[in-house]
């Protein structure tokens, strides 16, 4: 058994199954800081940069990664005793592996063990783009709103706080002190990059971040220097769209990692081996020459985005709840199920998902979809329906609830987006069909819970919560097919309804 570390690389390739970092790590120089090293990062953006690297260029931009939550200190640990390496292994449908070490992270910091040190890294001059993976939760907007939640406890902190003598706790606490630092030392200011999965998630990390700023010039906490309006003059923060599954690293990956290729790794990653990456060309401080790594470059992201966003993100919503709901516990299972995949593949992505996608360049939209169901059935990738139903009140209000408010403008059919809804306000009544119960990950999990607990004597309570819904309840053509759903779901099943919305697709 190899451990993996940087002196382990020569043994690792010598053995010839797993291929390594083809740029010596010693050259290396910290170009990004990163927030929200978790599997997808590592297995996407971290990936890309280590494919630029190994072909000889760009080793100025290697990525010191940031941890902002006590969980975080898993990853500090992980790469710590590897020297920021880990296994990357994609595997494709037919059941072949891609094994790789990716060498890109050169530096991770746990920044409650010592802000300056995040904020002396995020102020050094090389440092010319700040990237996220917050999570949409991350920019801590109202969904129904659009408006930053200045009460949240670790946001009204760092809105009070003399960050010069007490670090921030937040992402926007790191990002809008570090910009303040370079203007005061002359520095230009980096680039922000969100990598997360929200409609136009550069503009709404400025918007986020602009009123985080502009809260804390209002406060007199950047004395007569306010900050905000020099961030939206100066600050670039282009837009993207990502797209690669991963699920979260499980026991069995790391066994397999260690069984089959002889490597001992803490914290490897598992995905498909589907990648893809669209990226808005804005990066007036630099950037590495992501185009030469199959990096889509280009003047407007938001096709690209919308097609993502609402035929696969809105399509694990709806495969996640209704799958664990029939008694499937794997995306593989769901999404080749007799009646979830019909549903899923005409009734929401074709009718409803569909007429809200505009054009998109050099794409066939049915091709796509196709493609979609594909990876939604890799066997081997064992991506979780529990990771799919994971934060569904970030997700369903930020991917679902656009096409919804879409269709129903348009006076077009909202049939299966009401059901799916209503299969996330069954399945928030934490137990399933034959008595089984799970846990409800959500970080409004007592409220989600709470309301769906209500629906023997109001049917409608999971929709009153404006935070979530707006003014959904008071339209009643969706509220009819919702109620119609959850009366099903609730006295014959999700099997009987599956049944009955495909039954007319021959």
């Amino acid at each position: 058994m190899t451990a993996l570390n940087s002196s382990t690389l020569p043994a690792i390739a010598a053995e010839g199954a797993v291929a390594v970092p083809q740029h010596p790590l010693d050259e290396r120089r910290i170009g990004i800081v990163h927030f929200g090293v978790g599997g997808f990062h590592r297995a996407h953006q971290a990936m890309y940069l280590d494919r630029l690297m190994g072909s000889g260029r760009d080793r100025d931009w290697a990525i010191c990664g940031v941890g902002l939550l006590p969980g975080d200190s898993r990853m500090r640990d992980a790469l710590a005793g590897q020297d920021g390496l880990y296994t990357l292994v994609t595997k494709a449908p037919d059941g072949s592996r891609d094994p790789r070490v990716i060498g890109s992270i050169a530096r991770y910091l746990f920044a409650p063990d010592d802000p300056e040190a995040v904020l002396a890294q995020m102020t050094d001059p090389a440092v010319r783009i700040v990237s996220l993976t917050v999570t949409e939760g991350g920019y801590n907007y109202n969904p129904s709103t659009g408006e930053f939640q200045y009460e949240t406890e670790a946001v009204a902190a760092d809105l009070e706080a003399d960050l010069t003598a007490v670090g921030p706790r937040t992402m926007f606490g790191y990002v809008v002190e570090a910009l303040r630092r370079r203007r005061e030392a002359g520095t230009a200011p980096f680039t922000v990059m969100s990598c997360d999965n929200v409609r136009g998630n550069g503009d709404l990390a400025q918007r986020m971040i602009l009123a985080y700023a502009r809260r804390r010039d209002e406060n007199g906490l950047h004395g007569d220097a306010p900050i905000a309006e020099w961030i939206e003059r100066e600050v670039a923060f282009p837009n993207c769209m990502v797209d690669r599954i991963t699920p979260v690293t499980a026991a069995e990956d790391i066994e397999m990692i260690s069984r089959d290729f002889g490597i001992e790794d803490a914290w490897p990653v598992v995905s498909e081996d589907f990648t893809q990456w669209v990226l808005e060309d804005a990066f007036p401080a630099g950037r590495p020459a992501y185009e030469e790594v199959g990096v889509q470059m280009v003047e407007d992201v938001e096709p690209y985005e919308l097609m993502k966003l609402r035929l696969l993100n809105c399509s694990h919503q709806a495969i996640a709840y209704f799958g664990l709901l029939l008694g499937h516990t794997y995306a593989d299972e769901a999404a080749t199920d007799e009646h979830l995949a019909p549903f899923t593949r005409t009734l929401y992505m074709d009718r409803e998902g569909t007429p809200t996608v505009p054009e998109v360049p050099g794409i066939d939209l049915d091709a796509y979809k196709d493609e979609l169901m594909a990876r939604f059935a890799n066997v081997h990738v064992k991506d979780t329906l529990a990771r799919l139903a994971a934060e569904s009140s970030d997700r369903i209000p930020t991917w679902m609830m656009p096409v919804i408010r879409e269709n129903l403008a348009a006076g077009r059919d909202v049939t299966a987006t009401a059901a799916i809804v209503a299969s996330w306000a069954r399945y928030a009544e934490g137990t399933g069909e034959n008595g089984e119960r799970w846990p409800v990950v959500d970080r409004l999990h007592d409220r989600v819970m709470a309301a769906a607990a209500q629906h023997d004597e109001d049917p409608l309570a999971f929709l009153r919560d404006q935070e979530l819904f707006g003014d959904l309840v008071e339209h009643d053509a969706f509220t009819t097919p919702y109620l119609a759903a959850l009366d099903t779901l609730r006295t014959r099943g999700a099997r009987a309804l599956l049944t009955e919305l495909t039954a007319t697709l021959g």
